[in-house]
């Protein structure tokens, strides 16, 4: 179970706060894969890096009992590091052993010598090859997952999307997108984050009428 307690996130801008998520109540719970439907700017990457714990909310607490990923397909790599070193890093984070990890990433990301070559010299496509094979060498109970989640060529982001498919049938997800179809793939259950607020859980089909009435459709 994933548990925001009156969750309040602002970010200072020119002349005063953006208020970014507003007082939410509201559960993730174990073993439900859960959307969450957002247009664009409606602060789905910022939830997630709140339910992850790469940021902290401004008031409120998160509460978790499960084995959270970092947000999927969003690297935050130190880029002044090589591939290794940040396996390693992350190896060490998760109290794994970083010589499996780095054969699992090596062999899946097929990056070859640029792995230890700084992260900073890398394409877009091959910082997401990097994050998507670290997220699937180390087990989650729970994968936070950025929309657009599959990258690269075609040939990768099939091999990802088959092993993806695989770890699945052991956790579970909880996914923002702006596409109702992307979140009927790959979860059973949604909510809606509209201007700041998140509303309560619901099946994808009681959802997806709503949030197409906000969008206009």
């Amino acid at each position: 179970m994933i548990q925001l307690e009156r969750v309040t996130k602002t970010y200072r801008i020119e002349g005063g706060l953006k208020l970014v998520l507003d007082d939410i109540d509201f559960v993730f719970p174990s073993g439900l894969s859960v959307g969450v439907l957002g247009m664009n700017g409606a602060g789905k990457s910022t939830l997630l890096r709140l339910l992850s714990g790469a940021d902290q909310p401004t008031s409120g607490r998160v509460r978790r009992n499960r084995r959270i990923s970092w947000p999927v397909s969003l690297s935050g790599f130190n880029g002044s590091l090589t591939g290794e070193e940040n396996v390693r890093f992350v190896s060490r984070l998760y109290g794994v052993d970083h010589r499996e990890v780095m054969r699992y990433v090596a062999s899946f990301t097929e990056l070859g010598d640029d792995l230890y070559q700084p992260t900073r010299t890398y394409s877009a496509g091959m910082r997401g090859r990097l994050s998507f094979a670290l997220s699937l060498a180390l087990d989650f109970d729970t994968y936070i997952v950025d929309e657009g989640h599959a990258t690269g060529d075609a040939r990768f982001a099939k091999r990802f999307n088959q092993e993806w498919r695989q770890r699945l049938q052991r956790a579970n997800i909880i996914m923002v997108s702006h596409r109702i179809g992307t979140i009927y793939e790959h979860c059973t259950h949604a909510a809606i984050l509209h201007q700041g607020k998140l509303s309560p859980l619901m099946t994808i089909d009681q959802a997806a009428p709503i949030y197409e009435y906000l969008l206009g459709v």
